[in-house]
């Protein structure tokens, strides 16, 4: 057994077979870009929000899909896949445009099971009810991104909700079958190690399946680049994140799927750290400190009387 339950395996145990996510780009948007919250978005989010740009281009969802296994198969012998609608909001837009969305996904041979990159303040009874009768034959991610517990940090961060609301949208999604996974970013401004524990913590007493640990990384075209260019936003060193990843896995139950420990910046739009670039050896690292410290995922959970709900 490893020192945190990844994803790689959680998919084994499901499907017995190598499974891996493929990133769909379903040319949607976001409340906090088109003017519904605000127009300038997160301030670590540029225009393509994160995605491949894969609509933009007139690739649609399908054939999206379809090089997505071809290129994976060939890496890494995969045998079933996981529909990925990453990039913005994938909850918002019409209801009949998003049951489009997801059953040409569905449709594609191979794949197994849908995972819906959202904000928790763009959810419905509606939607989850659709997402809920796909869960009953498929495998359903519904991915909330919270960055972190502390609502002054979503203030300055220009989230556009709180954490209240991602709580709301927890409550909402449960005993449905969907399984339910959050972000959260290390590296904030203004965010210290007790806000990323605490933010661990809340997860933790929350029951959420699944987490993504992201770094703060800072791109092209967004507030985030501005203030690092007048020294008002310093990302963090290599070792940093790791400490940080370290505490944060050991507040999570062990059951909680890790989803992911760092992010994966396009080479082309990172503006700083140059490391993140660096996923092997970042992650190599990160399990090199957790066997050198002798930390694993749930090691304070299991002794600070967090209670799963």
């Amino acid at each position: 057994m490893g020192r945190y339950r990844d994803l790689k395996s959680y998919l084994f145990e499901q499907f017995g077979c190598r499974v891996q996510k493929i990133s769909v780009d379903a040319g949607l948007t976001c409340p906090n870009r088109d003017g519904t919250i605000s127009t300038g978005g997160c301030v670590y989010c540029n225009e393509r929000g994160s995605g491949t740009g894969a609509f933009g281009r007139n690739v649609s969802v399908r054939d999206q899909l379809e090089q997505g296994k071809a290129a994976l198969t060939k890496r890494y012998k995969a045998e079933k896949f996981i529909a990925y609608f990453q990039s913005f909001t994938n909850t918002y837009a019409p209801f009949d445009r998003l049951k489009a969305l997801y059953d040409e996904a569905l449709s594609v041979q191979g794949v197994v099971g849908l995972s819906i990159g959202t904000r928790p303040d763009c959810i419905d009874e509606r939607t989850l009810f659709l997402l809920a009768e796909y869960a009953k034959s498929r495998l359903v991610w519904i991915e909330y991104g919270l960055q972190s517990a502390n609502d002054e940090t979503l203030q300055r961060i220009n989230r556009g909700h709180d954490y209240a609301c991602f709580e709301k949208a927890v409550e909402l999604t449960r005993g449905r079958d969907i399984l339910i996974c959050a972000h959260a970013i290390l590296g904030l401004p203004g965010e210290d190690r007790r806000d990323v524990a605490n933010t661990a913590k809340a997860l933790a007493a929350l029951g959420i399946d699944g987490v993504k640990i992201h770094l703060l990384y800072v791109v092209k075209g967004t507030v985030l680049e501005k203030w690092h260019a007048k020294g008002l936003y310093r990302p963090l060193g290599r070792d940093e994140y790791i400490d940080l990843v370290c505490e944060f896995l050991e507040h999570l139950p062990p059951d909680t799927v890790i989803q992911r420990l760092t992010g994966d910046p396009h080479r082309h739009e990172l503006v700083a750290p140059a490391w993140a670039l660096e996923k092997s050896k970042n992650l190599a690292a990160i399990r090199q400190a957790l066997e050198d410290r002798d930390v694993w995922q749930g090691k304070q959970f299991a002794h600070g009387g967090h209670n799963k709900s």
